[in-house]
């Protein structure tokens, strides 16, 4: 990136860490939802808000086959969709 370029994108800068952050910050929901650590965890305090009453059969159910599927599924891929050179890659 050229001085010329550098200085009239410098407005934008605000804009590309904010987008910046909140691509990490989806990647990492995005991990922790699929941890299977976290997913028994969740199930587990499912099936104690059903014993407790707190929560009926058919939203139990749902909520029940939300969580298996995301145990059976393997995580979806995080980062970059595409290769790119790591050389060339640029970091804010």
């Amino acid at each position: 990136m050229g001085i010329v370029s550098g200085l009239l994108l410098l407005p934008l800068a605000p804009v590309r860490g904010t987008a910046w952050i909140a691509d990490h910050l989806l990647e990492e929901a995005r991990r922790q939802a699929h941890d299977p650590r976290a997913v028994q965890a969740r199930l587990a305090a499912l099936n104690r808000a059903l014993d407790e009453g707190s929560v009926d059969e058919a939203a139990f159910e749902r909520e029940e086959e939300r969580l298996l599927t995301l145990l059976e599924r393997p995580a979806p891929p995080t980062g970059p969709t595409t290769t790119t050179n790591p050389a060339r890659r640029r970091h804010l």
